[in-house]
């Protein structure tokens, strides 16, 4: 059974958070890990936020107020900084004051064949992944709750920086890998719209999910697919089947979470379990 958890309340939760402007806008947590999300949420209209080079939208929620999601990459140096809120209605700028801690991930190394390790996207699916994951539309159909998209341990967790073949590969782990047995159907975490269904050379073959609002999702390694680009999927949906196609050592799912274009940690949507061996 999948177990469906509410997100992690330092991410979704209106906690009181940083406050600022006589309260007209809030930050979830002011002293986020590395690869978490900040919730930026403002009862006045503020369309964009930055933290550092990092700009993101805000849109304007059913209850009036405006929420946005700042992602916190990986890679992100640890130390203070500002988020900084703007709106066209508002000549001064309101900012917040944030520390980001360093997550301290480990490092993991992956064994391949030569012929599976040199696999290499085309130039034509680089700027696929690269357009799937800029897509930013306005319409939110994700909800506070996700589920996860196969029941099984996760056997590389997000952020260990990998080495291939004992080699590093100057990378980090952008999502989770979750052991399952070939053939297990794939969910949707959450509803949304299929953007991306096709077989691509390192990822095999990949569903890619807009859920709205910078929020995607991606599925990776599979066996066979279940949808198709333009196809409307409600949480829980099957998308296609457990596999080791593309770069993949053995039957598994990665999963990937993008946060307005950055992959952050999908474990402040489910509790993911680590494989014992």
């Amino acid at each position: 059974m999948f177990r469906l958890l509410f997100l992690n309340l330092a991410l979704f939760s209106c906690l009181p958070g940083s406050v600022f402007a006589a309260e007209a806008c809030h930050i979830s947590s002011p002293d986020p890990v590395q690869g978490n999300v900040v919730r930026l949420t403002c009862a006045t209209e503020a369309t964009s936020a930055r933290l550092g080079e990092k700009t993101v939208p805000l849109f304007k929620q059913q209850t009036g107020d405006w929420l946005g999601l700042m992602p916190i990459s990986a890679n992100h140096p640890p130390g203070p900084s500002e988020v900084v809120f703007s709106s066209p209605s508002q000549a001064q700028e309101q900012v917040a004051g944030i520390t980001v801690r360093d997550a301290h991930f480990a490092t993991q190394n992956v064994n391949l064949t030569p012929g599976i390790a040199n696999l290499h996207n085309s130039p034509e699916e680089v700027e696929l992944l690269k357009g799937f994951r800029q897509n930013i539309t306005d319409t939110r159909y994700w909800q506070d709750r996700f589920i996860e998209p196969v029941d099984g341990c996760m056997v590389s967790p997000y952020g260990v920086k990998r080495y291939r073949n004992h080699k590093p590969t100057g990378d980090y782990h952008g999502g989770v890998d979750l052991r399952s047995p070939a053939g297990t159907p794939v969910r949707a975490a959450a509803d949304g719209t299929v953007k991306l269904a096709q077989l691509v050379t390192v990822l095999g073959n990949t569903v890619g999910v807009d859920h709205g609002q910078g929020v995607e999702t991606l599925y990776m390694h599979m066996s066979k697919l279940a949808v198709e680009p333009g196809a409307a999927v409600k949480q829980g949906d099957v998308v296609g089947y457990v596999g080791t196609t593309g770069r993949s050592s053995g039957p598994h799912l990665h999963w990937t979470v993008y946060v307005n274009s950055v992959q952050v940690n999908p474990g402040q949507w489910v509790n993911l379990a680590r494989c014992e061996k």
